[in-house]
């Protein structure tokens, strides 16, 4: 199936873009220095850990588990009446930058 690039669906490029390949020299010679390097064990081939990144393994436990985060977690507070106040407040804020 060969598709022009306006002709795309927006799925099928959602989907390849997910992926992310680390980046790789061009470059034949040092392609082939990083093939060597990474079997003979100088670097590693691999996706740093949480905690290697810096990251709180506790933040990323909550993460993994789907906690409420941002947005969602203010309005999971807040009561219906406030949600309604906040998001008049919101719409009349749009609607002033629009006019």
């Amino acid at each position: 199936m060969i598709f022009a690039l306006a002709e795309w669906p927006q799925s099928l490029h959602n989907a390849i873009m997910v992926e992310k390949h680390p980046k790789r020299p061009r470059d034949f010679s040092l392609a082939a220095k990083l093939v060597v390097d990474i079997a003979s064990g100088q670097i590693e081939d691999r996706k740093l850990t949480a905690e290697e990144q810096g990251k709180d393994p506790m933040a990323v436990a909550l993460g993994r588990r789907g906690g409420l985060k941002g947005g969602a977690a203010r309005a999971a507070k807040m009561t219906a009446e406030q949600r309604r106040e906040s998001a008049q407040k919101a719409a009349k804020s749009r609607w002033a930058r629009e006019n």
